[in-house]
């Protein structure tokens, strides 16, 4: 009773028209050789291994779920034969340096990939979801000889990475945590100590599983200052184990197929990565790749929802609407799309959809033209815009995805509540993606306090430029007039809003921390009133008889009309959150 059809029409769109990418992959040496046709085929290649491989397993494996036994894990029926797939056909490497054996194509391809597979199976997903931020972390700062050994494996999918950050006692804080590093006569290290809620720490899918653990060194300082990055194999290079173990996995409300493992380190032999005690520089080379990760959870629960809760609407009938479509003939009982309150959950579910999917494959693409792009300047403000976008796409996605998997789950009544009609495994799944890799609230404060008060609002200041280009733009557009007046009210008013949250946050310290939830969710907003004010112009560019072309018009309409008003809310909020918060 669920099923899963990628997005292909609207990630095309995205791609040829909102993003206008082939016109910036025809500009840079990196991709010069990639077209749109060519990468339609990635995508629809992508498309039938989501759909025909991994979302048939998706349910099953949440019945499932994985077995541990004396160390071993078991994942569920099919898994590890959909990752041997998975790597026959060079998915790991797409996004990866042709000159260390990848494919060498943008990011934003991989976006697309990573939706495909959350959306059809979000607890396969975290098996290989961590990898290119892996890859990324190795090859920026690894030893040559540690990128010799290991990018190779991580590339071809040989072997799977993990990132072993939390212990016990130290969840977000991670300057609490205990495990030690031991330097070793022969330049490697040996290390001891617990981690747990390690995702994908042991499984069956590939032999070796490649640990990057934060440790501490003999002498280093208290705190996150103190801390370093070790590379930790499960089994060394000749095949023998190394002192790692699972001592058992959790039993959790979703993602059951995903091991969620506790990891024992005894004297683990590992290499260090990066320089020593600046091990979070490094790390967070991989953790802002798994945030942009973590938000296309987001949207791929949102997708998936949006078509299980379409499919029903149009099947389900219930009482007789008070309107119908024009041409459709009354009758005893209607479909309950017809039904005004089920239309409008089902727009919410499909603005929230396409409008993510602009701004999560904007923010892939950013990255890529920050690597690659020939000018310094374009890279430098790509670079900057991206790194904004990461908090606000890794807690604005995936509170979406809990929230409109339960709207969603509220079209289908009490069937929605009974595995048989699967939302309700979306609903339980998407929920632990405002949790991990950093929680929701910890991106709140690291997008208001870091990102924006922290560099005087100049990488806010761009995204300002974005909102007004893009009013610019529509307002020359005889049908987005009032979407562009409305996206340029918003600039003026964030503007102007940011000044005042200085400000305030001269005067009382804790203000910015009391006011950062409203005021990314306020953000959030804001990118999908850019997203859809963009949508609706670009649409024009579609031919006249193109049914996206309508729809496009339509859906940026009831954005406008029905979720912008939420802006000033939010506003009001960042402005209210002055008042302080009483001890409890």
């Amino acid at each position: 009773m669920w099923s899963y059809q990628a997005p292909l029409r609207d990630m095309q769109f995205v791609l040829e028209h909102w993003l206008e990418a082939p016109e910036a992959w025809r500009r840079s040496p990196a991709f010069e050789a990639l077209d749109l046709p060519l990468a339609l085929q990635v995508l629809e290649q992508a498309a039938r291994f989501s759909q025909d491989v991994l979302a048939p397993l998706n349910a099953s494996g949440d019945r499932q779920g994985c077995q541990w036994a004396d160390g071993q894990v078991s994942t569920p029926q099919g898994f590890a034969e959909a990752y041997r797939a998975y790597v026959e056909g060079g998915w790991p490497a797409l996004a990866c340096a042709e000159a260390l054996g990848g494919q060498g194509l943008p990011q934003l391809l991989d976006a697309a990939l990573q939706e495909m597979l959350y959306a059809s199976n979000h607890a396969w997903a975290m098996y290989t979801g961590i990898a290119h931020g892996a890859y990324l972390c190795l090859k920026t700062h690894g030893a040559p000889w540690l990128q010799e050994r290991y990018l190779p494996e991580i590339i071809s999918g040989a072997s799977l990475p993990t990132m072993c950050l939390t212990e016990p006692q130290a969840g977000s804080d991670v300057g609490l945590l205990r495990c030690r590093a031991e330097p070793q006569a022969d330049g490697s290290y040996r290390l001891s100590g617990s981690k747990l809620f390690i995702s994908g720490g042991e499984h069956d899918l590939t032999d070796n599983i490649l640990h990057l653990v934060l440790a501490r060194l003999p002498g280093a300082p208290e705190g996150s200052r103190g801390i370093s990055l070790f590379l930790v194999p499960k089994r060394l290079q000749q095949g023998q184990g190394n002192g790692v173990r699972c001592d058992g996995i959790e039993h959790k409300m979703g993602i059951k197929g995903s091991a969620t493992c506790s990891l024992v380190f005894e004297a683990a032999q590992g290499w260090l990565v990066g320089e020593a005690h600046r091990g979070l520089a490094a790390m967070f080379v991989m953790m802002n790749s798994a945030r942009l990760h973590v938000g296309l959870q987001g949207l791929g629960h949102v997708e998936a929802a949006w078509q299980n809760a379409r499919d029903y609407a149009g099947e389900r009938q219930q009482m007789r609407a008070p309107l119908r479509p024009a041409g459709v003939a009354a009758q005893a009982a209607d479909p309950i799309r017809y039904h005004p309150a089920m239309r409008r959950v089902l727009l919410e579910l499909r603005v929230t959809s396409e409008g993510l999917r602009a701004i999560g494959y904007w923010a892939a693409h950013l990255l890529d033209q920050a690597e690659h792009h020939p000018e310094p300047q374009v890279r430098r403000q790509a670079d900057q815009l991206a790194q904004l976008l990461t908090p606000i796409i890794k807690a604005f996605f995936t509170e979406q995805g809990f929230r409109q998997a339960s709207n969603a789950l509220q079209v289908f009544g009490g069937y929605g509540y009974v595995a048989e009609f699967a939302i309700e495994q979306t609903l339980r799944d998407s929920r632990i993606a405002m949790i991990y890799e950093g929680s929701n609230e910890i991106q709140a404060n690291d997008l208001l306090l870091r990102k924006v008060l922290g560099d005087g609002g100049q990488g806010f200041a761009l995204l300002l430029e974005q909102l007004r280009d893009e009013a610019g733009h529509g307002a020359q557009v005889p049908e987005c007039v009032g979407f562009a007046r409305s996206l340029a009210d918003l600039a003026e008013a964030l503007q102007a809003l940011v000044a005042q949250v200085q400000q305030w946050a001269l005067e009382d310290a804790e203000y910015p921390y009391r006011a950062a939830g409203d005021f990314l969710a306020l953000c959030g907003l804001s990118l999908l009133a850019l997203a859809w004010a963009r949508a609706a112009r670009v649409s024009h560019s579609l031919p006249e008889g193109d049914p996206l072309r309508g729809a496009k018009l339509e859906t940026a309409g009831f954005f406008f009309s029905y979720l912008l008003p939420q802006v000033e809310q939010r506003m009001t909020a960042v402005r209210g959150a002055r008042a302080a918060l009483a001890f409890i």
